[in-house]
């Protein structure tokens, strides 16, 4: 049993009950959280960069291009979050392995999850690629922008197996509680997509065919930088390494994965729908869609970081059988969580003039931007919350619970966005959708977190 203790009244235990000190300032646990934080926030601001950076160099070239490039983008933002589970599923049992003495155990299960990255990706890829023209139709875009979809999405869908590489090699050095490597590699990764892209698309004139030239490019050489760093950080922890593919722990990754993909997959299916339903408004209404949802994106991987420390240092404390200190953290790890969201949202507040100029001039796509950007404003300190309680749940493997959650959450949310469709309630019907989800997320979360069930 855990007891929250005032440091002022020191509260009487009964036999069987573990005293933890809780306060408002806690340095040490502090100090813990925000060493595997800070980086992890920079290689996540730094990840959708790669989209952003594409968004603002292709946003000149003409509303066409923007819509085309939007439509592509929610394909992509939807593969990489729904593999995302390749980072959340080797987390917590790299930790756990690391802090309960089975260190040797972490070279076979990160050579089986390259498999399953080499196996899925190449499957994603070859269907994707197949399945372009009625994927871009689906998701309503035709005539010019269809063309111009095709030609950025047929390049860029290559990328998907280093894509899954890179998100497998996050969760690897996130659970051996190194989040700086994976920093250093994504700031690499974005300084070649950047430069890289501003030269094809401006003065070799390839237009969205550049931009995707180059994210593959970039992509292609950070899978390649994980893939080395991982290989030379792991060897000493084992005599000989087994490359070859083993069904069996294949098998138990992918079961252990399953309710992390099912919980991403209903998440990122009211964002691709909200995409769909704002492409069916109009060409000026999703080039302000996703506008606004790609700085709503930047701002959520942002504050993943904040969970991705719950991620590890919950799996450590569970590894090692201290669930009384797990508890603190993931209080500690919610009340951060919150307070960057009161941060980002005053950020916001205050460039809400100049952030969606970045990406457009055009007067009726920046118009149609300012009736939703108070949703992205108003909604951050509630993300936060969800966001860090998702972290310490994923870290405790508690997704069988996460996965039923989201499903009821993004029910919730698809509903509202449908209904803002079909009778006529605009753009802000759509975002008024995305709250719909966020809270009915921080309301399941919130009470699984706090019953104390997830501790095992």
């Amino acid at each position: 049993m855990l007891l929250l203790e005032s440091p002022h009244e020191p509260a009487k235990l009964s036999p069987g009950v573990r005293r933890v000190t809780f306060s408002l300032l806690n340095p040490r646990r502090d100090r813990e959280i925000l060493r595997l934080a800070l980086p992890a926030l920079g290689s996540l601001a730094a990840d959708p960069l790669l989209s952003m950076v594409d968004t603002a160099l292709v946003g000149h070239l003409g509303p066409a291009p923007l819509a085309a490039l939007a439509v592509s983008v929610v394909v992509f933002n939807l593969a990489f979050t729904l593999f995302n589970f390749l980072a959340y599923g080797t987390t917590a049992p790299v930790a756990r392995r690391f802090s309960s003495g089975r260190g040797h155990e972490i070279p076979g299960f990160a050579v089986q999850t390259l498999w399953v990255t080499i196996i899925l990706g190449g499957v994603a890829t070859i269907l994707a690629e197949s399945l372009a023209v009625p994927l871009g139709k689906l998701v309503g875009a035709d005539q010019e922008v269809l063309v111009l979809f095709l030609a950025y999405f047929r390049i860029r869908v290559l990328a998907l197996v280093p894509m899954m590489i890179t998100l497998a090699g996050h969760g690897l050095f996130r659970g051996l509680l190194d989040t700086r490597t994976p920093l250093l590699i994504t700031v690499c990764v974005n300084v070649v997509n950047a430069g890289l892209a501003y030269v094809l698309i401006y003065p070799a004139g390839m237009g969205v065919r550049g931009a995707a030239i180059a994210t593959l490019s970039a992509q292609t050489a950070g899978a390649m930088l994980f893939l080395w760093r991982a290989a030379k950080r792991l060897r000493p922890l084992t005599d000989t390494f087994d490359w070859r593919p083993h069904k069996g722990p294949m098998q138990e990754l992918l079961v252990l994965s399953r309710d992390l993909a099912i919980r991403t997959l209903a998440l990122y299916g009211v964002y691709f729908l909200s995409t769909t339903a704002a492409t069916r408004m109009g060409t000026i209404q999703v080039a302000a869609h996703q506008i606004a949802l790609d700085l709503w994106m930047f701002l959520a991987m942002i504050m993943d970081s904040l969970a991705i420390a719950g991620q590890a240092l919950i799996g450590r404390y569970l590894g090692a059988g201290k669930s009384a200190e797990a508890r603190v953290i993931g209080t500690r790890i919610a009340w951060w969580s919150v307070a960057a969201g009161v941060v980002f949202s005053l950020a916001y507040h205050l460039a809400q003039d100049l952030l969606p100029r970045i990406f457009t001039t055009d007067p009726e796509v920046l118009a149609t931007i300012a009736t939703v950007f108070p949703f992205v404003i108003l909604l951050q300190p509630l993300n936060g919350f969800v966001f860090g309680l998702d972290g310490v749940l994923i870290g405790a493997s508690d997704t069988k619970y996460l996965a039923q959650a989201m499903m009821l959450s993004a029910l919730i949310g698809a509903g509202i966005v449908l209904a803002a469709l079909f009778f006529g309630w605009g753009l802000q019907g759509v975002w008024w959708g995305l709250g719909a989800l966020m809270l009915t997320r921080a309301i399941t979360v919130g009470r699984r977190f706090w019953s104390g069930r997830w501790v095992h």
